[in-house]
């Protein structure tokens, strides 16, 4: 099982009112809603091994360098948070060392890589992994590393995290008429207003899984921008030849990177907490209470 960390806390942050708090006043919601997503994850897919996969870069730069509006909008003014700083609610960002501390407490890996996202790390281990992947995220981006053959899936939160999505190969194609590799082409040719990615002006998703339907593929497509014959209509032509400059580095921003290199961990979910005394001191610091006990509970099973 891999979890798409930020994802989940996010929605955590979202999700928990931010009247749970620590006994110093501070908010937690955060903190807490994650190990309540683990624990009952944990209890209801009881998986052998779980990473959670962390964002140690944002924003890449070489996806950047490639589409410079790529996650632009999500980049805080320098003047009030520094230089680059990604824009998160003031009471979040504080519980994110919170969440860093008691996964490494609990002994539950937490794996990044300097230069790449997430999904980049979730990708490479879900490309080496030779059982079954279930990937949590609520980010429809992963959606590309769908894979009945290798039985990779991915579990999408619709409400919490007690009621999952799950898509494999038939559930996505029903839901988008295209395959994992497909997705990231209809991703690209849509664009996506949250990531900064601009699309193909007039294409939205039903006229991306259409043209993917009819074309195979993105060099499909284009190879029917320059064939007079294809069924392309005029105004469809003309916008995806306009687009072509973007088209030609788009595959390489939208796609999740699946090379990425990684330091040695022990994915094993563990039975007990690695560092009991640590994670007592976790607890009385911030409040963890009845999260902590259940992720307690679901790991000893």
């Amino acid at each position: 099982m891999l979890l798409d960390t930020a994802s989940l806390y996010f929605r955590a942050y979202f999700g928990v009112p931010d009247t749970v708090r620590a006994p110093d006043g501070t908010p937690v919601n955060a903190v807490r809603g994650l190990l309540d997503f683990i624990a009952r994850l944990v209890q209801d897919h009881t998986p052998d091994d779980l990473v959670a996969c962390m964002d140690f870069d944002w924003r890449p730069q070489w996806r950047v360098d490639l589409i410079p509006s790529y996650k632009a909008h999500r980049v805080a003014e320098e003047a009030e948070t520094g230089p680059d700083a990604e824009v998160v609610p003031d009471t979040l960002s504080p519980q994110v060392p919170v969440i860093d501390d008691v996964l490494d407490a609990l002994g539950i890996a937490r794996v990044g890589a300097v230069g790449y996202e997430a999904d980049d790390v979730i990708g490479t281990l879900a490309g080496r992994a030779t059982g079954p992947v279930d990937i949590v995220t609520g980010d429809r981006d992963l959606f590309q590393l769908i894979d009945d053959d290798r039985r990779v899936r991915v579990l999408y939160p619709l409400k919490g995290v007690g009621s999952l999505g799950v898509f494999d190969g038939a559930a996505l194609h029903e839901k988008y008429g295209v395959d994992g590799p497909g997705y990231a082409a209809l991703a690209l040719l849509r664009g996506d207003p949250s990531d900064g990615l601009p699309g193909v002006p007039g294409v939205g998703e039903k006229t991306a899984s259409k043209l993917l339907a009819g074309y195979g593929d993105l060099a499909g497509i284009l190879a029917a921008v320059d064939d007079p014959h294809s069924k392309l209509t005029p105004a469809q032509r003309r916008r995806l030849d306009e687009a072509r400059p973007y088209l030609a580095v788009a595959p390489k921003v939208v796609r999740v990177a699946d090379d990425v290199p990684l330091p040695d961990f022990d994915a094993e979910l563990p039975a007990e907490p690695r560092d009991p005394r640590a994670l007592e001191a976790l607890d009385a610091r911030w409040g963890l209470g009845g999260s902590l006990d259940r992720v307690l509970r679901a790991l000893q099973r």
